[in-house]
């Protein structure tokens, strides 16, 4: 049985600041509430004022150790700051297996801090299905920044540049995470690298052919944004300061270059395309065993149509 939801109210709340609120519409979000349309159309008039930033980068680089700096320095300057941790899903129960929460206890005792795990439910690319709806809800409180750090799956992991208006690549001496920067395609995603762990051996090689593989891959960034390498040691705090100052002038450059309309407009219409093919697949569900689906396929099969002739059927159906 479904519960009844009073949006109205937890959109009150949320605005208001109030983290049981927010969480409760983020759970909303992350089960697909049949409330969700609601949720989204209450909350549309007051999104756009937050600072989306995405943290992405190979297991092991310390994305949840620089996640946890952020959050330090951006409250040092002020900035409440919202963080979506996406987990890998549980096998058993399909929730976040890790927790990021636990790992930054620190700072969710703060009050101009939210944190929040999502499982990434198996969904390639390194972010949740939820992600941008939950971005939404986090936007509508308020947050001046929200953080979304990815699962660490390697090469899928680029789905987080389509939900951040500002991408962060973190890399780290020793793990061959420069050549995974080219194979991945990471060098068109990532708009700050960061070399994380900088105090290591090998640094200022990983430093250098970094730079170097940006230098050559010019052709692949935005036009008029000269893609920054940072070096940072995010666990003693060193560089934090100098990854901050490269975001925020990756962010005065999106508002007056017109980027970030254009990336905010792309996100919003991959959102859109999404939710559109998610409800024609649930129609086509319903079309499936023993009905219009089958009989197509078995056409198909016996040679009196094609798959282009059953697929203008199916889609003929799903539409009426």
């Amino acid at each position: 049985m479904i519960r009844s939801v009073d949006v109205p109210a937890l959109v009150e709340q949320t605005r208001a600041g109030m983290p049981r609120a927010i969480g409760r519409l983020i759970s909303l979000v992350d089960d697909q509430h049949p409330a969700l349309r609601e949720v989204m159309a209450a909350l549309a008039p007051h999104t756009g004022g937050a600072h989306v930033v995405g943290l992405t980068g190979s297991p092991g680089v310390g994305k949840s150790t620089t996640t946890n700096a952020l959050i330090g320095a951006y409250r040092a300057a002020g900035k409440s700051v919202a963080v979506l941790a996406v987990d890998p899903s549980s096998p058993f129960s399909g929730g976040a297996l890790l927790g990021d929460r636990i790992r930054m206890s620190e700072a969710a005792t703060d009050p101009g801090v939210y944190i929040r795990s999502l499982a990434s439910r198996g969904h390639l690319g390194g972010i949740s299905v939820a992600t941008p709806q939950a971005i939404r809800v986090l936007d509508a409180a308020g947050f001046d920044v929200v953080l979304v750090e990815t699962v660490g799956v390697g090469q899928s992991e680029v789905a987080v540049a389509g939900s951040a208006d500002t991408t962060l690549v973190l890399l780290a001496p020793g793990m061959g995470d420069g050549i995974q920067a080219a194979k991945a395609g990471i060098l068109e995603i990532g708009d700050v690298f960061v070399v994380n762990k900088a105090d290591r051996e090998g640094a200022d090689s990983t430093v250098r052919d970094l730079r170097h593989m940006i230098q050559m891959g010019e052709g692949t960034a935005p036009r008029g944004w000269r893609r920054r390498v940072v070096r940072a040691s995010a666990v003693n705090g060193t560089g934090v300061d100098d990854i901050v100052a490269a975001v925020g002038e990756h962010l005065e450059w999106l508002a007056a270059s017109g980027e970030l309309r254009r990336r905010r407009t792309a996100r919003a219409r991959d959102e859109i395309s999404a939710l559109a093919v998610a409800e024609l697949r649930s129609r086509m569900g319903d079309l499936g065993a023993g009905g219009t689906l089958d009989q197509l396929a078995g056409g198909v099969v016996d040679g009196r149509t094609d798959p282009f002739a059953a697929a203008d059927v199916l889609l003929e159906s799903v539409a009426g």
